[in-house]
């Protein structure tokens, strides 16, 4: 059904294309969270899962040190015992546990009588060895989210505008990304990811396995600013109109005032690689360090200190650090942004921004405030994606009919 969903999805965008409805010349893109069909109170999260099982490794290891123990009274009182310390080696994890009931069971068949390993062999039996499965089973649904629903395991848990509660409770869902044109549906994709910065790479690239070449130039917010991001728009030669976290406050009249000692604020001197802060000290490069992101991507930053803050009046507005101040640079991603500055604040630019939000908004608006489309009625990625995909069909026609 998705494969089915997806062909007649893009067969009516190449209709739109040939109608001369759209050109795929301006691509604005944007996300929002909707709500998953799941128990609002089903969480699980990595970071308890993770504390759970180490405390329950603990206690299976004294487990097994006890049982080393009695193995070696065994020993001792009968020289027979032929099995190997359990409560040593590798990581105790569920394959250990169910080696150790092995060897508790060998040790059982010629000794029925010890009470100690029969007490030992139920709490692994009914206890330990069921909570260490469930552990695994919740790490490989986790992947690299830090949470999800117990009844739809593709929904995580991500802080959504319409909350039921009123107080920014979290709720299970899906990122959608959509990207338009003419308040057009050009293309679509879910994420189980809440941050919008690690889906427009995969976005474009579906967009573009489904109607074969990329947009012209993408329009998006400060959500999708990052250095890989940018990087991937100049490899792909689109134009890009990409803002980033803090270019909004960069174009305030007063944002030096507020933000005197911010990095921004820093002058680089390129001659001799060095910085300069507001009170006049230098900052010289100090090491250069990898630097690996959220999303994997890989890059360095240069880090730079001042070579004396001693008595510097404004010391404890600049830095917090007992020592001289640091600054970090990713030279990349400075350049990036300067070039994505400069192609904001063109005339294009403050065009293409004031429309994005008309662009995208106005269809987010249309699909959950006038459809009332607030919560997926199917459980699942694929399924989700598939509802989606009939939704965005059945919203493209619908303004096509109009139009």
């Amino acid at each position: 059904m998705k494969a089915v969903v997806e062909e007649v999805f893009y067969g009516i965008v190449e209709q739109l294309l040939e109608n001369g409805m759209v050109d795929m010349k301006s691509y604005f893109v944007d996300g929002t969270k909707i709500e998953a069909n799941a128990n609002r109170y089903s969480f699980v999260w990595k970071k308890s899962s993770r504390r759970y099982k180490s405390k329950l490794q603990e206690n299976v290891k004294r487990l097994l040190e006890q049982i080393d123990e009695i193995e070696a009274e065994e020993e001792k009182k009968y020289g027979d015992s032929d099995l190997e310390e359990l409560g040593e080696g590798k990581e105790i994890d569920s394959q250990k546990l169910s080696e150790a009931m092995e060897k508790i069971n060998e040790r059982l068949r010629k000794n029925q009588d010890n009470k100690e390993l029969k007490a030992a062999k139920k709490k692994i039996e009914t206890d330990y060895l069921p909570r260490m499965k469930k552990y695994e089973e919740q790490e490989e649904i986790f992947e690299e989210r830090n949470s999800y629903s117990k009844t739809d395991h593709d929904a995580t848990f991500m802080r959504m505008k319409e909350d039921h509660m009123g107080n920014g409770q979290l709720k299970p869902g899906y990122n959608v990304q959509i990207g338009t044109q003419n308040q057009f549906i050009l293309g679509y994709s879910i994420y189980r990811r809440p941050g919008d910065t690690g889906c427009l790479i995969e976005h474009l690239e579906k967009q573009k396995e489904g109607i074969g070449f990329y947009p012209e130039q993408v329009i998006a917010d400060a959500g999708y600013g990052s250095e890989e991001n940018y990087q991937y728009l100049e490899e792909q030669e689109i134009e890009g109109y990409v803002k980033y976290n803090s270019f909004h406050q960069e174009q305030k009249r007063d944002y030096k005032k507020k933000h005197p000692y911010h990095v921004a604020n820093f002058v680089y001197h390129e001659e001799i690689d060095q910085y300069e802060c507001p009170q006049g000290k230098r900052l010289v490069w100090l090491k250069t360090e990898p630097y690996r992101s959220s999303n994997g991507h890989e890059s360095e930053r240069r880090i730079y200190e001042c070579q004396d803050c001693s008595g510097c009046p404004v010391k404890d507005k600049c830095t917090k650090a007992s020592g001289n101040r640091r600054i970090q640079i990713g030279v990349e991603l400075e350049k990036y942004r300067q070039q994505a500055r400069d192609k904001l604040n063109s005339e294009e630019g403050r065009a293409l921004r004031s429309l994005r939000s008309v662009e995208v908004e106005t269809v987010f608006g249309r699909l959950k405030q006038n459809w009332g489309f607030r919560r997926f009625l199917l459980r699942g990625i694929e399924k989700v994606s598939t509802e989606w995909g009939i939704l965005s069909i059945a919203h493209n026609i619908a303004k096509a009919a109009v139009a």
